[in-house]
Parts: C-alpha cells; sequence; structure tokens
C-alpha cells in the first residue's frame, strides 16, 4: 500500500487538524462532540494516507496457521519447497505457538487439534526436533486429544499424501459427481462456491490417492503407534450421518471397480471445470484452498509445474504471502481489496469528505474497472439474469457476491464522479443482479440462490465448516438497505426481504451473524437497513434491538463479542473483549435508531475516542470477521479503522452521506 500520490490528505473535516490533536488520548471532559470530532479527524488521515495508488485499499487479512503448514506441505507435495521460504513460514508459525503448546484459531480461542497437528508437522518439515521444548509440548497434546485419527478430514488427507494417514481410512469422494446434473441431490451446485471449488478438485485426488515419501514418521501423534487407523464408529442409521457414512462405505468398494474409462473421463471432465475456472491472475475463486487443491489434482492427472496453468497457479499463491519486518511470512487465505475499498469509501464520505475528493473519485473509478460483466457459476441457477456485480478479491471473475455487490453500489452513491453516467450504468446492473440473486424465501445469500440443500453438511467428507450458502441476515440487510437508497424501499421484492428479516430477529432482539461475529455484527447490519427502509426507530423490532445492545455493552462503554458465541450463544452471545470493529457496529444500530444522545451512545463513542491511537488508528487482534461460523474465524485487519470511521462520522454529521437518497 501507498500514500497519496498528489501529497494531499485531504479535507479532514470539520476542521483543519491542529497540534493538540497529536494528542495520544482525547478527554471525555472536552464534551463527546468535541471528543468525537477529534477521533473523526485523525481517522480520516490515517485512513486516507494508506489508499494505494490506483485507488484501493487493503487490509491483511489474518486466519490460522493451517494455511501456512498447508502450504508448506503443498511445497514438499510437488517437490518446490525451499529453504528461504521454510525458514520464514516456521517462524511465523512457532510465533503463534501458545504456552501449552497448541495452536488456536483465532486469537484467545480455545486450542484446536487440527491446527496443531499442522503446525507441528509443518514445523517438522522445517528441521525442529520432536524431543524440543516447544514440540514436545505440542506431540503430548496431540496424543491427549486423541491423536491423528481425531483430526479433521482435512488434515487427514494432507497427511495421506505422504503416507502418513490411510486413504482407506478417508471419507470417499468419486469424480463421477462432475456428472450429477443440477436437480440431483448432490450435484456439485448444491455446495457453496468455496465449497464446490474446493471438492471438485478434492475428487480427482480421492481417486488418485497419491502417496510421496513421508521425510519422516509420526508415530508421536498417535495415541497407539501400532495401530494408528482406529475404526471410525458409525452413527445410528435412523440419522442422516449414520446413512451417509454406510453410503460411505458403499463408495469405498466402488472406487476398487469404478470402470476405468468412466473413471478417467470423470477426472478429465472435472479437471476441465478447474481449468475453466481458473482466474486471469492464475488463482482460483481468490482464495488460496482451491487453488491448492486445483493445482495438486492437475499435477496428478499429468499437468508437469511447467504448464501454464499450473506455473500461473504457482506463482498466483506467493501473492499470498505477506512478509513481516521480522522476517516471518504469513499466508492469506484471501485477499479483499474490493470490500476494503467500499467499505472505506463509506467510512469517508460518511466522516465528511467532499464527495468529489480527489481520493473518492479514485476510489469510485477503481471500484468501476472491477466491475463483472459476464457470467459465472451463479448463472447456473439463474441462466436469464444478465451479468452485473463485484467481488471480494482482485481476480475472481466466476464469483461475484451479493454483499460486495450492494455495499459497492453504496460506496459509489456516496462520491461525485465527474462521469456520472458511467456510474448509474453499473449500479443500475448491480441493482439488477442483486434483485435477481434473490432466493424464494425472499431473503440473500452471498454467492448463489436458495443455496440451501441439507445433504451436503451431513456428508462425512464436509467436517470443514459451513458447505452451503443459505440467505443471511447480515447480506439480505445489506441489500435492503442499498435498495432504500435506489428508491426502491417499497418494490415488493424488498418488502419480502423487510419481512424475513423481521422475522429472523431473535427473542433477545438481536441477529445473527453470519459473516461477521455475530450478534453484534448482525444487528449493527440490520438496525440501519430496516431504519433506511422505513421502519421508524419506535418500531417494536427496532426498540428490542436496542434494547439488546444496551443490556451487553461493557463495563468500560465499548461492546465486543467472542467467537465463542457461535457454539454457544446462550452463554457468550454479544459477550467478550471491547473492540473497535464491533463497538462500531453497535453504534451504527443504535444511531440509526434515533439513539444519539443516549448515554449507551456517549460511552461508546467515548471508548472509541479513548483507545485511538496517536496516528488515528486502532489496535485489534481479536478475531472479528467469519468465513465458516466457528470453524474458520478472520481478522479483518482494516474493520478496525473504516466501521469506527463510519459510526464517528455518523455520530458528528447525522446521516449517510449518499448523494441519493430514494423516496420510500
Amino acid at each position: 500500500m501507498t500514500a497519496t500520490t498528489d501529497g494531499s490528505t485531504g479535507a479532514l473535516p470539520p476542521r483543519a487538524a491542529s497540534a493538540s490533536d497529536t494528542d495520544t488520548h482525547t478527554p471525555v471532559a472536552a464534551g463527546v462532540q468535541d471528543t468525537a470530532e477529534r477521533a473523526l479527524r485523525r481517522a480520516t488521515a490515517f485512513l486516507l494516507a494508506r489508499q494505494d495508488a490506483e485507488g484501493w485499499w487493503k487490509g491483511d487479512l489474518e486466519t490460522n496457521v493451517t494455511m501456512d503448514a498447508e502450504d508448506l506441505l503443498l511445497r514438499q507435495f510437488l517437490g518446490i519447497r525451499d529453504e528461504a521460504t521454510t525458514r520464514a513460514a516456521a517462524l511465523f508459525i512457532r510465533g503463534e505457538q501458545r504456552a501449552d503448546g497448541t495452536w488456536a484459531t483465532f486469537y484467545g480461542g480455545p486450542p484446536d487439534l487440527s491446527a496443531t497437528v499442522e503446525a507441528y508437522v509443518a514445523l517438522r518439515l522445517a528441521g525442529d526436533d520432536p524431543s524440543q521444548p516447544h514440540m514436545a509440548k505440542a506431540s503430548a497434546w496431540i496424543r491427549e486429544r486423541g491423536g491423528i485419527a481425531a483430526a479433521r478430514v482435512f488434515t487427514r488427507i494432507w497427511l495421506a499424501l505422504f503416507g502418513w494417514w490411510k486413504w482407506d481410512d478417508l471419507p470417499e469422494m468419486p469424480p463421477e459427481l462432475i456428472y450429477f446434473p443440477t436437480w440431483m441431490p448432490l450435484n456439485i451446485y448444491d455446495f457453496g462456491c468455496w465449497a464446490r471449488q474446493t471438492i471438485v478438485p478434492l475428487t480427482i485426488v480421492s481417486a488418485k490417492r497419491p502417496v510421496r515419501p513421508a521425510p519422516f514418521p509420526l508415530d508421536e501423534l498417535h495415541t497407539d503407534p501400532g495401530r494408528p487407523n482406529p475404526p471410525t464408529p458409525l452413527d445410528p442409521l435412523g440419522t442422516w450421518e449414520g446413512a451417509f457414512q454406510r453410503l460411505d462405505k458403499v463408495l469405498h468398494g466402488y472406487h476398487k471397480v469404478a470402470l476405468k474409462r468412466l473413471r478417467r473421463a470423470a477426472m478429465n471432465r472435472a479437471a476441465r471445470w478447474i481449468i475453466e475456472r481458473q482466474e486471469n491472475d492464475g488463482c482460483w475463486g481468490g482464495i488460496q484452498p482451491p487453488a491448492v487443491y486445483s493445482i495438486i489434482a492437475l499435477h496428478l492427472l499429468g499437468y508437469d509445474l511447467q504448464h501454464p496453468v499450473m506455473r500461473a497457479g504457482l506463482e498466483s499463491l506467493d501473492r499470498f504471502a505477506v512478509w513481516r519486518e521480522d522476517g516471518a511470512r504469513m499466508i492469506e487465505a484471501c485477499q479483499s481489496p474490493v470490500w476494503d475499498t467500499c467499505l472505506a469509501t463509506i467510512a469517508l464520505a460518511d466522516a465528511g469528505l467532499p464527495a468529489d475528493h480527489p481520493q473518492l473519485v479514485r476510489a469510485a473509478d477503481w471500484m468501476l474497472g472491477e466491475e463483472i460483466v459476464r457470467p459465472g457459476d451463479w448463472s447456473v441457477r439463474r441462466p436469464q439474469l444478465p451479468p452485473g456485480g463485484w467481488a471480494f478479491e482482485f481476480h475472481n471473475d466466476n464469483y461475484p457476491d451479493i454483499d460486495d455487490t450492494a455495499e459497492v453500489v453504496l460506496a459509489l452513491r456516496r462520491v461525485r464522479h465527474p462521469d456520472p453516467e458511467r456510474v448509474e450504468r453499473a449500479i443500475a446492473r448491480g441493482v439488477r443482479w442483486n434483485l435477481g440473486m434473490q432466493s424464494k424465501n425472499g431473503a440473500w445469500g452471498a454467492f448463489d440462490v436458495d443455496n440451501t440443500s441439507a445433504f451436503p453438511n451431513k456428508l462425512p467428507f464436509c467436517d470443514f465448516g459451513e458447505v452451503i450458502d443459505p440467505p443471511s441476515a447480515d447480506v439480505t440487510a445489506h441489500v435492503v438497505e442499498m435498495l432504500a437508497v435506489e428508491g426502491l424501499a417499497h418494490d415488493p421484492r424488498t418488502r419480502r426481504g423487510i419481512a424475513w428479516l423481521l422475522a429472523e430477529q431473535e427473542p433477545s432482539g438481536a441477529w445473527f451473524g453470519r459473516w461477521g461475529v455475530n450478534y453484534v455484527y448482525g444487528t449493527g447490519s440490520v438496525v440501519p437497513a430496516l431504519v433506511a427502509a422505513g421502519l421508524p426507530a419506535a418500531h417494536p423490532a427496532i426498540r428490542r434491538a436496542v434494547a439488546w445492545l444496551e443490556t451487553v455493552q461493557n463495563d468500560d462503554g465499548g461492546w465486543g463479542e467472542d467467537l465463542r458465541s457461535y457454539p454457544d450463544p446462550a452463554e457468550w452471545g454479544g459477550k467478550g473483549t471491547s473492540t473497535a470493529s464491533q463497538t462500531a457496529w453497535a453504534l451504527l444500530a443504535l444511531l440509526a435508531a434515533g439513539e444519539r444522545d443516549s448515554k449507551a451512545v456517549e460511552r461508546g463513542v467515548a471508548w472509541l475516542a479513548q483507545t485511538q491511537r496517536a496516528d488515528g488508528g486502532w489496535d485489534e487482534p481479536q478475531f472479528t470477521g467469519t468465513g465458516f461460523p466457528w470453524d474458520f474465524s478472520i481478522n479483518y485487519h482494516l474493520y478496525r479503522q473504516v466501521f469506527p470511521l463510519t459510526a464517528l462520522g455518523r455520530y458528528v454529521h447525522g446521516e449517510p452521506a449518499v448523494l441519493r437518497t430514494g423516496a420510500s
């Protein structure tokens, strides 16, 4: 990322910064309004200085060490692991190990068996001796929790590639799945796009069952090295899980007798499916896991490492690496420039930056250039729908998403662009596409329409997190807010979305957050959308949400929610250490609900001001983003900047800064 090239930091609302603005903290006694304005100016300058010269913003997308471990395992499998990369990855992995020898999947979370197994194996590849204290602690903990046998399927697939686990003791996924028509249960389009892109290449891997010579044994990770693959007990036959486990046994039998010609044809068709979805930058779907498995699958089918498809794929993986000042190398699971840029644009506009500010115009130009104007996998279910939307990443034309499209439209509406007709055409295409992606229940998922089959999650193979893409309150809320801004608040399709949101409110008054943690995110998304769509602040649903937010506000004035609210909402819902992003989400809901002068809002604004760094940013090691609820968590490094700026801007200036508010 670079600072602006024109040397300007922009107009800093509502007045120019002064020397006193460099104080580390602003006393609350100066008044909440003054406190907010000072914090707003600092935060505006901080974000403006971090825009890339091309117009985009992108913060690091931090997940967990399985990304780094699997990157090393891939390089070992392909025979391309080098000492420098290994040393840098090991430095990062060691730095994430906890005092008890384990690794977690999010900051402050409990130890995770699969992450610990994969991190341990990666450090073995890096040369760490099993007898070293940090390694001995890890292996002892792994054995206490059941050893490799108790790890998730995907961890054991990685180990099977080197003979550390038996392929016969893994669930089967036949490549013939590629032939299933879309009306048939368990066809590939029944899976969410992220799972679909992973499963198709893994069907080839499952069929090929490759084994590379293991560089060392892993006896220390088994509870009984003499019996490393204990049988898995079956669930009752009367359950879906039990039925699918028995189906898996049938598929294992089929693996032995599958017609060679049919299997070869299925793998070749799967390979074509994979290659057709490779992006211009060489990646698949803009996310690291499908890229890794696609490279392995194609390699097993005879694509050498110098083949253009393979070479581009391997080069794309290097772009997921974040090199730190200490020499450590962290792998991002994905990159979020479109998402970060539209959120940053909204934040800066709502903070009072002029709508024609050069940096906002540059951001709008970049977003307009990222519009997707060709069909992708979404068109399997919507073949007549014209394209028009935005994806999350730099390159991902196959999978635009509904959430990004809604937020990009909201961002473009805040910019006075020198070519307004170009903006209007892009917005019209985005609105049309989002409306066409409405599910039959009136709500919106993230990538696909009606991706709600109950079967994929039951498969023994699918224990790595959510594998379907049902509608969610947060995505639906963002679409409803966008439609309201576009003057479609009374459109029947918008009203169906509103009705769905009202029906989905929890008894507590909160809304579940699918893509952010959790009830604070869901509530912070839904309340502003409902108000934008015309619901009065006195509406019972709004008042219940306000009451819930007030009850979960922390004593320090902020809000926070731990990821454990996903498996245990009764204990953890709305509870956790205060964070900048989650405090901002709560404030966005309360401000939309007309609570600007409430004590809860004043305390929240004061908390943001008091915790702001001298440079205008905030610290936030906590993970407040969600990939799969509980199973895969994300720390979006820009969340801690854009959402507090948005909340402070709306506190100081009032209404969101859209240039055209639709007449309801």
